[in-house]
């Protein structure tokens, strides 16, 4: 993800973190200097959504305003796509696991009392 906030600040005519801080007050969104001059300076790492919320509403902007998705690098030389989180490498066709059958009738024994 791309971080916006200098470019969308600046289409607000503001150029400082301290004026930026000053915004956000107006607002009621009041976090301390040294971390709007950390959401100044770099993207973060992460974010509380309640704080997006009021960056957006002390900026007049979207969230697509001040991030912006960029594409991923290739896997590699073998031009793989990136894994998901819980994704499992398989072989096969790709689609889901199916249960296994334990009887002729294709039914599945009910568990133990």
């Amino acid at each position: 993800m791309k971080w916006n906030l200098r470019w969308v600040a600046a289409k607000r005519d503001i150029w400082r973190p301290s004026h930026l801080k000053t915004s956000f007050e107006e607002v009621g969104f009041a976090p301390s200097l040294s971390k709007v001059c950390a959401l100044w300076s770099a993207k973060p790492l992460t974010m509380r959504l309640d704080d997006l919320d009021m960056i957006c509403a002390a900026l007049q902007c979207t969230v697509a305003d001040l991030l912006e998705a960029e594409p991923l690098a290739a896997g590699g030389d073998r031009g793989e796509r990136p894994q998901a989180v819980g994704e499992q490498s398989r072989a096969g066709s790709g689609r889901r696991p199916v249960p296994k059958q334990n009887n002729e009738a294709g039914l599945r024994r009910l568990p133990p009392n």
